[in-house]
Parts: structure tokens; sequence; C-alpha cells
């Protein structure tokens, strides 16, 4: 507590002797140059917030710590105010203690909105205002779908947008070998069917199609549960994915039951999957998508997040030896562009007026693009500049965000953890080892009745 305050009171000398809250040397981008809207800053620099402090909560550590600092410190300088972040592995515990202790911060980031929804039921967020829901709702591809991802049921049972999206992660996309495509002569396929279609082809030409694996140690079967919520979306309206996820409608309802056997059309044959539909369950999602990399080639495809380059063979150049598209929908079925992701919610724990002005800088484009131009940031604000994302690769997912009809939040994240980080998890082992879809959903509706 001590160092907390002496380093807060530091930072207010410092703003004081420099009549800002950061120095130049704070700032990751020289203002006025490079591809942002430094324009966004004017309104802010009228601003005076000198001595006010905004503290904020989430989950990153270490690089992702110094990035989001990296943003803060141009709201600083601005306003003079300072943002005090503090970061924790276990924020999704320690946040619970704070808010019902009384010491709750101005503003949490939440990497699932089921806690950030219980907690609002519970009157401990403060509700956004009506101005900002229909700025997202405008601003943000499929714009409505972020307001009903952060709109709960207050204490009253009404429900209000409780928060703010920044910071999304990508799931819906599909990697592959453009060498390995070109020497086949195979393209990138733009509906369901064409996906299907082009399996089909590499299995008549004497290849696999695929490489599924959905080891994971305590929690092997998650890959399985991404796959199915795709699925989900691209088989029914996103109404139906979000009466699946809360059991509006039971787990084992037919059209959940169809999503499953869709999986089981790539996973469980034998002709689709490198090693057969055996190996599934038991290799190594890490592993799985070493198989596009081997000569020949153990597999064409692989259905997997964002973040899977990281286990790719050392000196794996994304867009170069590999490449990734778009897990595409069905073109026979009217539900558009659906994309399967995650993200940080921020929402108000501790209301004041410099954390609303604070929640206002997140929404400019400016505040968007200083963390693009790093890494490991993407975006739906349709307003920013895509050029100053650093990478071609980033770029190119940002696009996928900008083109979706309907997002939707990672499914398994938002069932309750007996279901979504237990008994779906185990449910599609079974299932890929033998079990059928229906008994498979049986007995994870079952799981979910006990919990009620």
């Amino acid at each position: 507590m001590s160092l907390k305050k002496i380093t807060l009171a530091t930072a207010v000398a410092l703003a004081a002797a420099t009549a800002t809250g950061a120095v130049a040397a704070d700032l990751k981008f020289e203002k006025g140059k490079g591809p942002f809207h430094w324009e966004d800053l004017k309104k802010f620099e009228n601003i005076d917030l000198s001595g006010k402090t905004i503290s904020v909560f989430g989950p990153w550590l270490a690089q992702d710590e110094a990035l989001v600092s990296s943003v803060m410190a141009y709201f600083e300088d601005a306003t003079g105010a300072k943002v005090d972040y503090a970061g924790s592995d276990s924020f999704e515990q320690q946040i619970v203690i704070d808010v019902q202790g009384g010491s709750a911060p101005n503003i949490a980031i939440f990497p699932q909105p089921g806690l950030a929804s219980d907690l609002a039921s519970k009157g401990y967020l403060y509700p956004l205002s009506d101005d900002t829901k229909k700025w997202v709702a405008n601003n943000y591809a499929a714009g409505q779908s972020w307001v009903d991802l952060g709109t709960y049921k207050n204490k009253s049972g009404k429900k209000e947008l409780y928060g703010f999206f920044y910071k999304v992660d990508l799931k819906s996309l599909v990697w592959y070998s453009p060498d390995n495509f070109d020497e086949q002569g195979y393209e990138v396929p733009q509906s369901m069917e064409e996906l299907l279609a082009l399996s089909d082809q590499i299995v008549a030409d004497g290849g696999t199609p695929w490489c599924i694996g959905l080891g994971s140690g305590g929690a092997t079967g998650w890959p399985a549960t991404d796959w199915v919520e795709d699925l989900m979306l691209r088989t029914q309206p996103p109404s139906v994915y979000d009466q699946w996820v809360t059991n509006a409608i039971p787990f084992n309802d037919p059209r959940v039951i169809k999503a499953i056997e869709v999986f089981g059309e790539f996973a469980k044959n034998d002709k689709y999957v490198d090693g057969g539909a055996a190996a599934v369950a038991t290799t190594d999602f890490r592993d799985s998508p070493r198989g596009l990399f081997t000569v020949p080639p153990k597999c064409y495809m692989h259905r997997q997040a964002s973040f899977i380059p990281s286990f790719f063979p050392e000196g794996t150049k994304v867009g170069e030896d590999v490449d990734f598209f778009y897990f595409p929908a069905y073109a026979r079925k009217d539900l558009g562009k659906p994309v399967l992701g995650a993200g940080t919610l921020w929402a108000i724990t501790k209301d004041s007026p410099e954390t609303r002005v604070f929640l206002d800088f997140l929404k400019t484009n400016l505040a968007n693009e200083i963390w693009m131009a790093q890494s490991g940031f993407l975006t739906p604000l349709k307003t920013v500049n895509k050029e100053a994302y650093a990478t071609d690769t980033a770029r190119k997912m940002g696009d996928i965000l900008l083109n979706a009809t309907t997002f939707r939040f990672d499914g398994s994240d938002l069932m309750p953890g007996a279901i979504g980080a237990g008994a779906f998890w185990t449910g599609m082992v079974d299932y890929t080892s033998g079990a059928s879809a229906k008994s498979v959903a049986d007995a994870i509706q079952k799981s979910w009745d006990q919990i009620k």
C-alpha cells in the first residue's frame, strides 16, 4: 500500500513539474507522425484532469501490461490525469473480493462477460450511457452484437449496457500452406460448400485435408468446443446460439446435436483427418498443426484461433510459409458472415467523472491505433486507419472482424464452468472416440440440470 502511495505521489509531482501527465519520452510514437488520428487528442487536451487518478485492474501482465500502458500514456499526456493500471493472473478471483470489500478499482477489465454479468446483477457495476450504446452500435462492425454482449440485467432485473469491448481475439480461422495449395492447384474456399468440396478433392488426390487435435492436459477437448460453436453460428441464427449458451434451449436440442454432427463430418471421417478419427482425441492441439509443414504434407488445413502461430515450427513466417482464411459460412443459408472470438470487456466498478472521460478516450481511433501499431491487438472499430496495423497478418485478421455481420463470444466461456470447462470438453472427447452426438448432448444437459 505504501509503495503505491509513493508511486502516485511521484507521478503527481512529475505531472506538476511538466504540466502534463506524462513526459514526451513516455510516448511510444511521436505526436503528429505516422498513420494515426492525432486530431483525436484535441478534445482531451482541453480537459484538465491534473491531480486525478483513474485506477484500472485487469488480467494483463508483462508485455500486455506494457502495451496497454503505452495507450494510457497519451491520455495522461493530454489531460494531466494519472491512469494507475494493476494486473493480476488471479483477476477473476480478486475482482470479486475487491468489489465485495469496497475497494473496487474505477475500471475492471473482464476477459469473460459471464463474470461481468454476474457482478452487474449484484449491483457492483455502473451502467454506461445511452450515447455509448448508440456509439458502439453505429461504429463497431456487427455493432449490435457488441451491444448485446455488454448488456446485462441489473439488481432489479432491468437490462442495461455495462461493458465496452476493447481488444478482440479472433477464432474463425483456417490455417494452410500457400505453397501446398499452389502445388496442387487448390483455391481458398469462399463458402462452407466449397470447403467441403475442397476436402473431398484433397482426399481424391490422395491427400488428407485436416489436422485436428483435442489434447490439452486437464483441458483436453476444448478445441472441439470451438468447432461446435463456429458451426452453431453457421447452421443457426445468432439468437439460437444465445439461447444455447444460457441453456434457454437444452444442450440436447436437435439443432445443437446437428452442429455436433457437422463437426463429426470433419473429425470422425478417417479420410479427412491426419492419423484417422481415432487420433483426434489423443493428439495435442499444440502439435496438431505441424502436419501442415511436413514434406509431403500430412494435412492441408487446420482450424484454430489467431494464437496458434506460437506453436508453429521455429522460423515459420505467417503470410509466406503459412497463411489463413475465414472459416466460411454456408452459401445456401442466409446467416451472413458470423465470427467467433473473444475479447476484453471494460466496465466501471467505481464511478467518477474522469473515469467516464477515460472510457471516451478508448473509443477514439487513436487509442486503438497506438496498440494496433505494436502487437496482439484487433479491433472491430470501423473508422480506424487499417494501415496502423503492425503486420499484414494483423490487418487481414482485422478485415475479417470488419466484415463480420455477427460476432459471438466463445460459447464455452459463457457457460457455467462445470459445463463450458468440464462436461462440454469431456463430451467432445467422448464423441470423437465413438459416442453418438445425441448421447453426448444428453449427458451434458444432465450435468447442466444437476447444477441448476
